[in-house]
């Protein structure tokens, strides 16, 4: 059952896929248009989810489930993983590589495999101070306040002295 991604209270369960690139913005539609589609027959053992998404700088969609209202399933998250895996072959983008690591360089932002990022910050071209996105975080609250924060305050500190 699709209700608007502000309506959902901040304990709402999120997955976030980045993709390899920007969508654009017949690609936002289509996105738009599945996304209530697949979330409308959304389910779990034959139960309603309560669910939405959001796409942010036209490179995250993220997913986003109340669990206050049903919890979700493994059968439901599969079928989650399905529907993106389904928006990839649709539109030939990769939303599932966790190898890749996005960071903000001024107002842009910066898609690079993890081996990559992991030499800037040896060479000093990112710091502890550049904004990263944060994809592990689990709650709608988490996403909109720990989701694009300086290194040092995410996963990716360990890659700093």
């Amino acid at each position: 059952m699709f209700t608007e991604y502000k309506n959902l209270p901040d304990n709402s369960r999120v997955w976030i896929y980045q993709s390899d690139r920007e969508f654009t913005s017949n690609e936002i539609a289509f996105i738009t248009e599945k996304a209530v589609e697949f979330i409308n027959q959304w389910t779990r053992h034959g139960d309603d989810l309560k669910g939405s998404f959001t796409i942010k700088y036209n490179q995250f969609l993220v997913l986003a489930v109340d669990e206050s209202f049903n919890n979700v399933s493994g059968c439901s998250i599969d079928s989650s993983v399905r529907f993106i895996q389904g928006l990839e072959n649709e539109l030939n983008l990769d939303l599932m590589d966790k190898m890749n690591v996005t960071f903000k360089d001024s107002e842009n932002i910066n898609l690079v495999k993890l081996a990559d990022f992991q030499k800037f910050a040896k060479a000093e071209k990112i710091t502890s101070e550049t904004i990263v996105f944060n994809n592990m975080v689990n709650t709608k609250a988490d996403f909109e306040r720990n989701w694009e924060v300086p290194a040092k305050e995410s996963w990716h500190k360990r890659f700093f002295v």
